[in-house]
């Protein structure tokens, strides 16, 4: 239950009142910005909520029991505050949202409306519209295992146990010459194979700092991203990359030696093998396949 501060409530009581929303955002780096649907900047808990963003919002939908509720703001794109790079570049993905009610005459009198997390967010010239989801979304993210032939670990991770900071299996490079929109090739990738395929390339200076991308393919020095990066790719742009994994037991076998690891079920029976006519050999009789 919401605590209203009693100077508010008696201001709604009177049914005259001053008051204008506000919303904290705060990425996963710590940065926080703040932004209000009122005329001019307000200020509280060390945060300036910006006016010159010119946000609205949607009514906020929310209802008992687990399911996930939200609202949608829409506001303009500008360097100051949510800006369209950033936004590419995933910096704003999963930020925490705090929507406020305040008072503007006295910014200490406020409620908290809302707590969630920044959700999807589309882009349109100047303008972005942001799903603010609340915390309950949480709940609905898949957990457990999946039961197929392919692993269903993230290279890398804790599950995985391929250690991606070796030399065999990270490169450092800058851009030698750039391909359209999605491609380039650089000196560091020459000699590799196709290790990088599937990866994550990750740019570490230039236009494009900070932000990641998944390699689609990887051919000698040559490399195309499956998505074009916020900023075109210029000559002498550092990246870091790390290799990638098609899920394959024989993959995870002969190019990480991680077989032990394996969270895949690479003997499980296909659609048809029940449905198979009997065989004089016996390979269907319902005993172990291994």
């Amino acid at each position: 239950m919401r605590q209203i501060p009693e100077t508010m409530q008696s201001a709604l009581d009177a049914g005259v009142t001053t008051l204008a929303r506000c919303w904290r955002l705060t990425r996963r780096d710590g940065v926080s910005l703040g932004f209000t649907d009122h005329d001019q900047d307000l200020s509280f808990d060390g945060v300036v909520f910006r006016a010159a963003a010119g946000m609205t919002a949607s009514a906020a939908e929310s209802a008992l029991g687990l399911a996930v509720g939200g609202l949608d703001v829409v506001g303009a794109l500008d360097d100051s505050g949510l800006s369209e790079p950033d936004l590419a570049r995933g910096l704003y993905d999963g930020a925490e949202v705090a929507l406020f009610l305040v008072d503007w005459a006295a910014p200490e009198s406020r409620v908290l409306l809302f707590s969630g997390a920044l959700g999807e967010v589309a882009r349109e010239g100047a303008l972005f519209t942001a799903e603010l989801r609340s915390l309950t979304h949480a709940l609905a993210q898949p957990q457990g295992r999946v039961y197929q032939r392919a692993c269903d670990a993230d290279l890398g991770d804790a599950r995985c146990g391929v250690d991606l900071s070796r030399p065999e299996h990270r490169a450092e490079g800058e851009v030698a010459s750039v391909m359209g929109d999605r491609g380039f090739s650089a000196a560091a990738l020459a000699g590799r194979g196709a290790i990088f395929a599937r990866g994550r390339l990750v740019w570490t200076n230039g236009a494009n700092s900070g932000a990641a991308a998944e390699v689609r393919r990887h051919a000698d020095a040559l490399v195309e991203v499956a998505e074009p990066p916020p900023m075109p790719v210029a000559l002498g742009d550092a990246f870091t990359v790390t290799a990638g994994c098609d899920k394959q037991l024989a993959t995870c076998r002969d190019r990480f030696s991680n077989l032990l690891n394996f969270r895949g079920f690479p003997q499980m029976p296909g659609n048809d093998w029940l449905s198979g006519a009997a065989r004089e050999d016996g390979d269907n009789d319902g005993g172990r396949l291994v």
